[in-house]
């Protein structure tokens, strides 16, 4: 399996996961989901809108980079969040509309991506203003790994109000490769 399909399955994952989220979450009241449960982020909304800042800010990040994905011209759309806790959406219909349009530059970026530039390098600020150069395969994987993390914590708050959020695993998605 190469580096590019496992991307496009965690793609795929990550958009299935965050339509969970909406499913479980939509029969809540807008003053349920922006309530503070004491949480990192505090609530539902500001921890799912803390993850979609993470995503648009990784994807311009992304745009910048030396090769022209077609995916990723129109993330100029997006709002540049200022702080990482800003709130960008606080009604989940508002915030899904926009997530899933997210989630299908994701695996429309994963699928256009080019093999051998995974193992090449990406220049780019921090919201510190330190300039770093990474393994871009690797910042691709973080925004996955950062998604998992902190839908995490939105599933904890949703079982919290007593919502069970239904299957997780990987494997439930993963084509079976049995022979006939």
């Amino acid at each position: 399996m190469s580096e590019k399909s496992q991307l496009i399955l965690m793609a795929e994952y990550n958009q299935l996961m965050n339509q969970h989220i909406f499913e479980a979450s939509g029969n809540l009241s807008n003053t349920t989901l922006n309530e503070d449960k004491g949480a990192f982020f505090k609530s539902i909304m500001k921890t799912l809108n803390h993850i979609m800042i993470g995503d648009i800010l990784w994807l311009k990040r992304f745009a910048k980079y030396p090769r022209d994905y077609t995916s990723l011209k129109n993330m100029n759309e997006f709002i540049q969040a200022e702080t990482l806790d800003q709130i960008l959406f606080d009604d989940i219909a508002s915030f899904y509309k926009e997530r899933k349009r997210l989630d299908g530059i994701i695996i429309e970026f994963c699928n256009e991506l080019k093999e051998e530039d995974i193992n090449n390098t990406l220049n780019y600020i921090n919201f510190k203003k330190e300039k770093h150069c990474k393994r871009f395969g690797y910042l691709i994987l973080h925004i996955f790994l950062h998604q998992i993390h902190h839908r995490g914590q939105a599933t904890t708050l949703l079982s919290q109000e007593n919502i069970d959020f239904g299957e997780t695993d990987l494997p439930e998605i993963v084509p079976d490769e049995r022979q006939a």
